[in-house]
């Protein structure tokens, strides 16, 4: 007869609960902290999850979600099917990756120039333009790129008529529509998410840069060669995350930019997943079109760190 003694796993269990009690007992104020934190998560993220079986099931309203019947992957089957599904994959990732291009690099570009202001009251005033877009909400950015790229009084085409060129309907092309969220993206972005840079950047100890000086080092060379190894694992770290929500773009800025001119180019996999789910009520298609979205974000974002592991030291696991 098996017991604690000689049982394996129950045995491994048995010290597990004594340290976890005793760290509980010596640091119990440490996890009141993280209490609230454990609460938001749970509730608000990890509960919510077992809804996702509504993608393979017929939801009816009426008979709630466990009451619905299966359907298995009927409704995956639809969406591969549809004639709508590489064009949405296709300005999905065109999106993610032009913003990712540009979004991920500059922000770094933006540290390494800020670092080199050695006047404070100077740098604290860049600081400030650069980081006060990012408060702006989603349609405030996007009323504003309205108004400069207006056909009738939009400075940009002011400046357009002022060159003898004709004016122009930016938000009512397909072609203008990607550079137009990017510019705009990178626009409110890039002071902020220079933040972490800026911080790991204060780090690097003063006496690396006083050595390189006195070999004669430049500043492009005291940049890349000390500035950039200091900021690299913190850079690394933050493509990783980026990675994962490569096909998560925001829908708020897609949605708010989408008119029926530039549909060809706009429609992406988070505003169809709205309107079939929102607006036309098919919440398990919408559901299974969702899932589908983040399977392909845990496999880029785990692929990624596998590559990061691999090529460095660097990885979130």
């Amino acid at each position: 007869m098996l017991t604690a003694r000689t049982y394996g796993p129950a045995k491994r269990l048995k010290p597990f609960a004594q340290r976890f009690a005793t760290s509980l007992s010596g640091n119990y104020q440490a996890y009141l902290l993280m209490l609230p934190a454990l609460l938001y998560f749970a509730v608000f993220h990890y509960g919510p999850m077992y809804g996702v079986q509504i993608a393979f099931k017929k939801f009816m309203a009426i008979r709630g979600i466990w009451g619905s019947p299966w359907v298995g992957l009927e409704h995956f089957n639809r969406l591969f099917h549809s004639f709508q599904f590489w064009a949405l994959v296709e300005n999905t990732v065109m999106l993610s990756v032009l913003n990712l291009a540009f979004g991920f690099p500059i922000p770094i570009l933006f540290a390494l120039l800020l670092n080199q202001i050695t006047n404070r009251r100077v740098r604290k005033v860049v600081q400030n333009v650069t980081y006060a877009p990012y408060f702006l909400s989603t349609i405030v950015v996007v009323s504003l790129v309205m108004v400069f790229t207006s056909i009738d009084s939009g400075l940009i085409n002011h400046l357009a008529v002022a060159m003898g060129r004709n004016r122009f309907h930016y938000m009512g092309s397909s072609a203008w529509f990607r550079p137009l969220y990017i510019i705009s993206e990178v626009w409110q972005r890039t002071g902020w998410d220079s933040i972490i840079y800026v911080a790991a950047l204060a780090a690097v100890s003063p006496e690396l840069h006083e050595a390189a000086m006195v070999d004669g080092a430049s500043k492009i060379q005291r940049i890349r060669h000390v500035d950039l190894p200091a900021i690299m694992p913190t850079a690394v770290i933050l493509l990783i995350l980026r990675s994962g929500q490569l096909m998560k773009l925001g829908f708020e800025k897609a949605f708010l930019m989408q008119n029926p001119l530039n549909l060809n180019a706009s429609e992406i996999i988070s505003t169809y997943v709205y309107k079939m789910g929102v607006q036309q009520a098919q919440f398990s298609f919408a559901a299974a079109t969702d899932l589908f979205n983040s399977v392909i974000n845990v496999v880029l974002i785990v692929s990624v760190n596998m590559i990061s592991r691999k090529l460095g030291d660097t990885s979130l696991w």
